[in-house]
């Protein structure tokens, strides 16, 4: 059954937005090659778009060239602000963009242990209100969240965690309640993932497992291009996996005995003393990161930590690898960007000692800023289905 006049004029200008934000800004001739649609199509929907307040002219193409095939058309970036945010155990990050992911402002705020959770909450809550006020007057229009836990699969909620700041949920309530924005929540690995895989080291591969080294262990599993959370939000709790080395077994509410207790940061931070690494007590990055940096300094047994380390984690990589074949392992979190591509390497060797599947391991990309990009791109997904959606 062929499509509507209307429907029709809806996916064509869905299309060319796609193309003005990727691409942009395009000229009218551009706009055609990309989408396949004739030139008075292309001309039609670029009025009608502007006409709706999504496109504007921002300039013209070459100095001999005038008239509107020359013009260049992009979209309306401050027609609203969209904000992602990083929420960690004892702070939250936050960076407001533009529609086409322009940053705007940023601002991180350290959240004590002690603080109660009314006040840990409004902390937080003001601190978006802020950056977002710095950024313009544009109004927020998606807030894209990141944090550690589950995420329920059917009603989008953090659930309850042990071992997690109440002040997480509380958060995500009420900046729901409060805010005439649209309010996402994802697992923080699951962000780190998205923003690697369309900005970071896994840019181009739509199969991959990212791995999450830093205070606690977790992955986030990429098939096909698409962000894989399992049946109850649990997939790539790799924090549980029984493994060997542990001596003993996780249980339904305790990783210890799990991949955890050999690759969290406080069992690294015992090998590395067990290889004579110090850990700073005050430093700024959680003690398995500093020690690995250290390591690759040349401090104490460098070469036996940092080989001790890459024979931990690649048990747990094994694991993975023999149930998924992802081709592609991404070692994230504090860790692993300590770690880089020296860590990444051993941990690539020791994995093809122990699996026939052919699994290359890389160092992720983005950092400390990869939740929030991730959440920044959520908000901005959000954004396109609501703005970006021309009526015909």
């Amino acid at each position: 059954m062929r499509a509507s006049p209307s429907t029709a004029r809806a996916i064509n200008d869905r299309l060319a937005l796609q193309h003005l934000q990727q691409d942009g800004p395009l000229t009218a001739t551009q706009l055609k090659k990309l989408t396949g649609l004739s030139r008075p199509t292309v001309a039609d929907l670029v009025e009608r778009l502007q006409d709706a307040g999504l496109v504007h002219v921002v300039g013209e193409t070459g100095a001999d060239r005038r008239g509107p095939n020359a013009r260049l058309y992009g979209i309306v970036a401050d027609r609203a602000l969209l904000a992602g945010l990083d929420v960690r155990t004892d702070s939250v990050s936050v960076v407001v963009a533009d529609l086409l992911g322009v940053t705007l402002a940023e601002a991180t705020l350290p959240i004590g242990t002690e603080t109660a959770e009314d006040n840990a909450v409004e902390q937080a809550v003001a601190l978006l209100a802020t950056t977002a006020r710095s950024a313009g007057s544009a109004p927020l229009h998606s807030v894209g969240i990141g944090a550690p836990g589950l995420i329920d699969p059917v009603t989008g909620e953090l659930r309850d965690s042990s071992g997690l700041p109440s002040w997480h949920r509380s958060l995500v309530r009420v900046l729901q309640e409060r805010l005439p924005a649209t309010v996402l929540v994802e697992n923080e690995t699951n962000l780190a993932a998205v923003a690697e895989h369309r900005v970071g080291a896994a840019r181009g591969s739509d199969t991959f497992v990212l791995l999450w080294l830093g205070h606690g262990v977790g992955a986030a599993v990429m098939l096909d291009g698409k962000l894989r959370r399992g049946a109850s939000g649990g997939a790539g709790e790799i924090g549980f996996l029984p493994v060997p080395g542990t001596g003993g077994r996780p249980s339904a509410v305790n990783c210890d005995g799990g991949f955890h207790s050999l690759t969290g940061s406080v069992s690294l931070c015992e090998l590395a003393a067990a290889h004579g690494i110090g850990v700073p007590a005050d430093g700024q990055e959680p003690g398995a990161a500093a020690a690995v940096r250290a390591a690759l300094a040349g401090e104490g047994d460098c070469e036996g930590f940092l080989d001790a380390a890459a024979d931990r984690i690649a048990v747990g990589a094994a694991s993975v690898t023999a149930v998924l074949d992802p081709g592609l392992l991404l070692l994230s979190g504090e860790v692993g960007h300590a770690g880089g591509a020296a860590l990444a390497a051993r941990v690539e060797e020791r994995l093809a000692t122990m699996s026939p599947l052919r699994t290359g391991v890389r160092a992720a990309l983005l950092g400390g800023t990869a939740v929030r990009q991730g959440a920044l791109l959520a908000a901005r997904e959000a954004a396109q289905d609501a703005l970006f959606a021309p009526r015909g």
